[in-house]
């Protein structure tokens, strides 16, 4: 592939806000001789980007720039096959993300996203996993805060116990700092589609058949953890979802494999009001009105500044047990909704493009697809996977 791509990567919606964050990473961390290039609707903002980037990296002078639109396939079909790999930000994935993805299986190019949507996966693997396959496209859903350190975070785990042995893992999730307009779009939009998502779920349930090991749920509801101090409730995202699909492709989460999924509360006050919370979000999303009031409280451009930014942080806790062994670990970092997100999906993007990776396409998990090289970049990069005790 790479004799023939005019570009090792290409960063699909960078004049939006995390996809600026993105492109300003790979301006100060890509290799220098990497050949890379923004993709979006807009010329003009495109160079405002490079202008931007140029300030930090003298040699973005002159970065190539794409114009390109989910609703022109031949222009998505140029980016497609102008590159090694496609990163693209430009969500609702639901709304806008299908001909990229198309694009990239079809010719055979890596794709990553930051995608949390459920619904938007699975319809992505029934529609172009096959084709993925036969192209060798990698196509690598959820390479942000969601799924990646909960993926990996599990990943790593696993490593610490034994092997060919039952394995549960419970994962427990805090983090402090905003989200972006991107995500509350999202979540509410995934919300608004509870009823098409369970129906695709289990069309594509039906469609991937059995595999030589039992995947399940760990279990546990609403409760106080002596261990971490705080309360945990259990946290309905993709994560979870992302996690035991790697379990069902891997032989090295064994031939019985456990996993749930928790955010730390500190106040039992606070597990009601979060729960009350999300409950009101997921009805205020049913009705056109209410749901059109919700998106219009928050753009999906909009994020915090760098000096609200410097401030968050993440950590996910994980506890795991099997073969009469128990681990505890540690995955955490800055910024979760941006700063570590896009440093995330830039550098899955150079695993994917430099890392030699085995061949094989189709529809991937970050772990399946890139595991321990991508978690080596990371840990360079200042996100911590770690031994606890």
């Amino acid at each position: 592939m790479s004799s023939n791509r005019s570009f090792d990567m290409v960063v699909f919606g960078a004049t939006g806000f995390t996809g600026g964050l993105t492109a300003e990473y790979l301006a100060q961390h890509a290799p220098a001789n990497t050949r890379w290039a923004l993709a979006g609707r807009s010329t003009a903002k495109l160079e405002q980007v490079r202008t931007r980037l140029k300030a930090i990296n003298p040699a973005c002078a002159n970065l190539p720039l794409l114009t390109a639109d989910v609703s022109d396939p031949a222009s998505l079909k140029r980016v497609a096959e102008s590159a090694k790999v496609v990163i693209t930000t430009v969500g609702p994935y639901i709304h806008y993300g299908e001909p990229l993805v198309a694009a990239c299986a079809a010719s055979g190019t890596h794709y990553v996203d930051l995608t949390g949507e459920p619904e938007f996966v699975d319809l992505m693997w029934l529609r172009h996993h096959a084709t993925a396959q036969k192209s060798g496209a990698k196509i690598v859903h959820c390479c942000g805060f969601d799924s990646i350190p909960h993926d990996l975070g599990a990943y790593f785990t696993v490593q610490q116990l034994p092997r060919d042995v039952p394995l549960k893992v419970e994962g427990y999730v805090r983090a402090g700092g905003g989200f972006s307009g991107g995500t509350f779009h999202s979540a509410i939009n995934a919300f608004s589609r509870a009823r098409l998502y369970a129906k695709t779920a289990k069309e594509r349930k039906n469609l991937e058949g059995t595999v030589p090991r039992t995947i399940g749920a760990a279990g546990g509801g609403v409760r106080y953890h002596k261990a971490l101090g705080s309360w945990v409730v259990p946290m309905p995202t993709i994560d979870p979802q992302i996690v035991k699909r790697s379990a069902r492709a891997l032989d090295i989460y064994g031939p019985e494999f456990r996993y749930s999924h928790f955010v730390q509360v500190k106040k039992l006050a606070s597990v009601a009001g979060l729960i009350g919370g999300v409950g009101a979000l997921f009805t205020l999303a049913q009705f056109k009105l209410t749901r059109d009031w919700l998106l219009s409280k928050k753009s999906p451009g909009e994020g915090p500044d760098a000096e609200q930014r410097k401030k968050s942080w993440f950590r996910v806790r994980f506890y795991g047990e099997g073969g009469g062994k128990k681990v505890v670990t540690e995955v955490a970092g800055g910024d979760p909704g941006y700063g570590e997100t896009s440093k995330m999906l830039a550098e899955s993007a150079l695993c994917l493009a430099f890392d030699g990776l085995p061949a094989g396409g189709g529809q991937l998990t970050p772990a399946q697809a890139m595991a321990v090289p991508l978690m080596k970049r990371l840990m360079t990069a200042g996100i911590q996977f770690k031994v606890v005790e």
